[in-house]
């Protein structure tokens, strides 16, 4: 590879002796904290093999690993190429979601696929929709609204059955609905679609969401406040929190932007 070329690793940093250990850690990163000054004029891509490049001044750019940043899906590179566009004097990676998430894919998720898919696994027995409150109406009214739809889709279409617990006293899942769960994990082979995969599962806290907004049956905007039952229930209770709504605000920001990599990687 040309280091020559490389004119997006001096803000990007520089890649680590080994592959990231946090895919959605990467994802979520904001860079360093002074921002470097936009260095370019124009952000495009280039069609070459394998798929678009993302180009500044017609420069081919890589990602902080120094892998080419190419994503396969014209549409996709196209919003990335919007990202860098948009940036004003100074370059700001907190407000490209969809690049950093790319870049996270192919640094640290392309080559470790398996380790991703087994990070996802975790939750297969233990998701945010299996665990109720048992009080008040109110609260388990709206949980039962909003993850019930989400259950029966998982015994539907993977073959999940979940038990629910109340409260959070741990329950076993049946052995072999964690495996169906695992495999639809593993059927996600895309770098870029098990990315999301993993920032929407860790960022709504429930792989079945997640998989749900992955495969179309929830909208990124379902899937979000069907993972925030409990906080839109203790906020109309006790009311709202500037301080809170603004951190969910920017996890919602990454929420939709893994959502958007997801389907058009497809």
């Amino acid at each position: 590879m040309d280091m020559s070329d490389d004119i997006t690793g001096t803000w990007l940093g520089e890649p680590g002796d080994t592959p990231r250990p946090d895919p959605t850690r990467a994802a979520r990163g904001h860079g360093k904290p002074v921002l470097p000054k936009r260095f370019y004029k124009e952000a495009g891509l280039a069609e070459e093999a394998g798929g678009y490049r993302l180009t500044l001044d017609g420069k081919p750019a890589h990602t902080p690993a120094r892998n080419p940043l190419r994503v396969l899906s014209r549409a996709l590179a196209e919003r990335v190429a919007t990202e860098w566009a948009k940036q004003k004097e100074l370059i700001d990676p907190a407000a490209m979601p969809l690049t950093r998430l790319v870049n996270t894919a192919i640094d640290g998720v392309a080559p470790r696929r398996a380790a991703v898919a087994g990070d996802l696994f975790a939750y297969a027995g233990t998701d945010l929709v299996a665990y109720r409150a048992g009080s008040p109406d109110r609260l388990v009214a709206a949980q039962g609204a909003a993850w019930d739809p989400v259950l029966d889709w998982a015994r539907e279409t993977f073959g999940a059955r979940l038990i629910l617990s109340e409260g959070v006293m741990h329950v076993a899942q049946p052995a072999a609905s964690v495996r169906a769960i695992e495999a639809a994990v593993s059927a996600v082979q895309d770098p870029f679609r098990l990315a999301a995969l993993h920032t929407l599962t860790t960022l709504s806290g429930s792989l079945l969401i997640a998989l749900a907004v992955l495969h179309g049956r929830l909208t990124p905007a379902e899937g979000w406040e069907a993972a925030h039952v409990d906080e839109t229930y203790q906020a109309a209770v006790w009311g709202r929190d500037a301080e809170a709504d603004a951190r969910l605000a920017l996890r919602r920001i990454e929420f939709e932007a893994a959502a958007e990599v997801a389907a058009l990687s497809l």
